[in-house]
């Protein structure tokens, strides 16, 4: 398989996927290196024509369209973006910062109660339990999720703004 037929498998195997694909998944998928086809996407995200982009997102590698026409998508799909509360963007910053953390030290930060703002974020997929701390009364732990990746459109944690000290 050539270069050409590489880059267009994977621009089918993206589209067809619908989600963020790991490298590996789609280098058995192609039957080719793992390395080869990360190169290939590296190049393919590198292009900067046409209406849609490869991006590394959530952990794998997806085909979504450009920011600059997104205003076109949301007509016509007649999508309504889901906002978020600013005291769920809060709490998200925090679980995101500070993960796995516990509701009660998530209410020290904040000062006020979380318990509703928790079940939105869970409603929505962008936290999940992650086990429970050996502490009296072994409270849940809470962590971010790979949809949270998503909503941010970050490859992972590692991409979050630096805390100033």
């Amino acid at each position: 398989m050539d270069d050409t037929q590489l880059s267009e498998a994977l621009e089918c195997l993206l589209f067809v996927s619908g989600e963020a694909v790991p490298v590996e998944r789609l280098a058995e998928a192609l039957e080719v290196d793992a390395e080869r086809v990360l190169q290939a996407l590296e190049a393919m995200r590198a292009r900067s024509d046409g209406g849609l982009q490869v991006a590394a997102v959530a952990g794998g590698w997806m085909l979504c369209t450009r920011p600059q026409y997104a205003q076109y998508v949301t007509r016509l799909l007649r999508v309504q973006p889901q906002k978020l509360s600013r005291a769920a963007l809060e709490t998200l910053a925090i679980i995101a910062y500070r993960q796995p953390i516990t509701g009660p030290e998530i209410e020290a930060v904040r000062g006020v109660s979380v318990d509703g703002v928790m079940g939105t974020l869970q409603a929505r997929g962008l936290i999940r339990e992650a086990g429970r701390k050996q502490a009296p009364g072994r409270p849940i732990l809470y962590e971010t999720t790979e949809e949270f990746l998503r909503y941010l459109g970050i490859k992972d944690l590692a991409e979050l703004p630096q805390l100033e000290a």
